[in-house]
């Protein structure tokens, strides 16, 4: 596949690439370069050979959805600078 230099200047501008005049000539080549190893996928013989898991076939590992209290409150609790039973204790704000 080839590009022309237009498409070459279309494409720097979608993705905001700045490109002088001077340099679409070495992106075009560069990219044409790249389209050619892409090229060279569709030679592959991928007949029987079957599918990896990938984003779409992977199913995630879900834990139960159940309310807890975390069973932790007392290792909560103890990082806090003043307490009182079970609740934080914190300064006065509204007189």
């Amino acid at each position: 596949m080839s590009l022309d230099a237009k498409t070459v200047a279309r494409i720097a501008r979608l993705a905001r690439i700045g490109l002088e005049d001077d340099e679409v000539a070495t992106i075009q080549g560069q990219m044409e370069g790249i389209l050619g190893w892409v090229d060279q996928l569709n030679e592959v013989n991928v007949e029987d050979v079957p599918p990896m898991v990938g984003t779409g076939l992977a199913q995630p590992h879900l834990r139960q959805d159940i309310v807890t209290d975390g069973e932790c409150r007392e290792a909560v609790l103890s990082n806090a600078p003043d307490r009182v039973g079970p609740f934080f204790t914190v300064p006065k704000v509204v007189e």
